[in-house]
């Protein structure tokens, strides 16, 4: 057991697809938390918002209403899920260096820690078990 605890290997404990999973399960489902309030915002027609780079505050919501909302519930079912993380990135990036620019590190560090976290998905992948997997895995 201490073995499977020391070993530098993935899989040494548990099937290296499920780490994926975890990670694009739970930055998805996070990250829906702050989407969906910013779809409601959108639906009912309140465009109040920051304006980081100058798009216009409208526009700056509904492009990290899409990111967050619809790019998070597809990361969940990794569905085109390096599409989705790319405009997550994006979105977090904007957060992190902009947004949040003049702010201490404390209230930085949520979009940092989204940042990592789709840079990460968007080089894993939706995984095995994702519906990217299901529809577009070529191999038998």
């Amino acid at each position: 057991m201490l073995n499977n605890l020391l070993s530098p290997r993935l899989n040494a404990l548990v099937n290296e697809h499920v780490p994926v999973l975890l990670l694009r399960l739970g930055a998805g489902i996070l990250i829906l938390t702050h989407g969906l309030p910013k779809v409601m915002k959108v639906l009912q027609g309140d465009m109040a918002f920051g304006d980081p780079i100058g798009l216009g505050p409208g526009f700056s919501l509904v492009l990290s209403a899409l990111a967050e909302g619809i790019g998070g519930l597809l990361v969940v079912l990794g569905l085109g899920t390096r599409i989705a993380s790319i405009f997550l990135i994006i979105n977090m990036a904007v957060a992190f260096f902009f947004f949040h620019a003049a702010d201490p590190f404390g209230a930085k560090e949520l979009p940092l820690f989204f940042l990592i976290a789709f840079i990460t998905i968007f080089l894993t992948g939706g995984g095995k078990y994702s519906l990217d997997n299901k529809l577009f895995n070529e191999q038998a």
